[in-house]
C-alpha cells in the first residue's frame, strides 16, 4: 500500500551526531532497489542535503529550507518560493535579531549559506556533507534569492525574535521551529507539507500512500500531509501536544525510522509495494 516515504533529517532520520548510521543506509537502499520513492524533508540547506543524500546513496526528491525548495532526484529544480528582498533586508537587523547581538543571523541562498560570524561548533551538523558557511556583513546583502532565513540562540532570545517577527510582519512569513534553539523563517506559502504534495503530484501518487517521519514543529505540515504518519519517540514535546494522535515510533539515536521501515516492510522478508 505504501509508494513514498518522506522523512526529516535532523532528530529524525540521522543519529545524535548528525550522521546516517549504516543500518539507516542499508534499509533506505534496499527499499528503493524495490521501488519506492524517497522524500527528505528538511530545513537544511539544499547543498548540505545533496551530500547526506549521497552518503545514503538513494536518488530520493529534496525538500529543503522547510519546503522554500524542491529538487528531483536528477539535481533539478522543480519548486521554489524566495522570501521578498524588501522583508530579508529588515530580517537581518537589529531591532529584529536584538540589539544585543546574541543571536547567530542566516541566509540560506541558492547557492550558500551566509552567516554573520564565525561559528565553528555548527559544521558538526555537517560531519557528512561538509557543507559550509561563508561570514558575510548580512545588512549589505540586497535581499535576493533567499530561501530561508535562521536565528541561532538561546530559547529565551528567540522567544522574543519570535515576538518581533509577529509585531513587525503578521501573517505574511512562516516562522517556525527546528530545535529549541534554532527559529526558522520563510515566505508564508512555504512548508514541508506543501512541498510534499508538489512531489505527490508529480509523482502521481496519493498521499494516503505516503508514509513520513518528524520530530519537530517544523514537520507538523508534512505530518498532516501524509497519509501514515509517525513521530519520533524523542519529539519536541509541543510537537506531540499538537499531533496527540500521531504514532511514535523509536528514537533517532537508535535508528528508529530505519527499525520502524523493517517493520513497515516485513524485512528482511518481502517488501510489500
Amino acid at each position: 500500500m505504501y509508494k513514498v516515504i518522506a522523512t526529516d533529517l535532523d532528530g529524525t532520520l540521522l543519529n545524535s551526531d548528525h550522521q546516517v548510521d549504516p543500518f539507516t543506509v542499508s534499509t533506505v537502499r534496499a527499499l528503493e532497489a524495490q521501488g519506492m520513492h524517497f522524500v527528505i524533508a528538511t530545513g537544511r540547506h539544499f547543498c548540505d542535503v545533496a551530500g547526506i543524500r549521497d552518503v545514503l546513496g538513494i536518488r530520493p526528491y529534496l525538500v529543503t529550507s522547510n519546503g522554500a525548495r524542491v529538487h528531483g532526484p536528477d539535481n533539478a529544480l522543480i519548486h521554489a518560493s524566495d522570501l521578498p528582498p524588501d522583508i530579508v533586508r529588515r530580517l537581518v537587523h537589529p531591532h529584529v535579531a536584538g540589539e544585543h547581538g546574541r543571536v547567530i543571523v542566516n541566509l540560506f541562498a541558492d547557492e550558500a549559506w551566509l552567516i554573520d560570524r564565525h561559528a565553528p561548533e555548527l559544521l558538526r551538523f555537517h560531519q557528512d556533507s561538509g557543507f559550509t558557511y561563508e561570514v558575510t556583513n548580512l545588512r549589505q546583502h540586497d535581499g535576493s534569492d533567499i530561501a530561508k532565513v535562521l536565528y541561532i540562540g538561546e530559547p529565551g532570545d528567540l522567544a522574543q525574535v519570535a515576538a518581533n517577527l509577529e509585531r513587525e510582519f503578521g501573517d505574511k512569513l512562516y516562522v517556525t521551529y527546528s530545535l529549541p534553539d534554532c527559529l526558522e523563517v520563510m515566505t508564508a506559502n512555504v512548508s514541508k507539507g506543501r512541498a510534499l504534495q508538489v512531489v505527490l503530484d508529480r509523482l502521481g501518487i496519493e498521499a494516503a500512500r505516503c508514509v513520513a517521519f518528524g520530530d519537530n514543529m517544523n514537520d507538523i505540515d508534512l505530518l498532516e500531509t501524509a497519509g501514515h504518519p509517525f513521530m519520533m519517540n524523542n519529539a519536541n514535546p509541543d510537537l506531540i501536544t499538537r499531533l496527540p494522535n500521531v504514532p511514535r515510533i523509536g528514537n533517532n539515536f537508535e535508528a528508529g525510522v530505519a527499525h520502524h521501515l523493517r517493520k513497515l516492510f516485513a524485512m528482511d522478508g518481502a517488501v510489500t509495494s
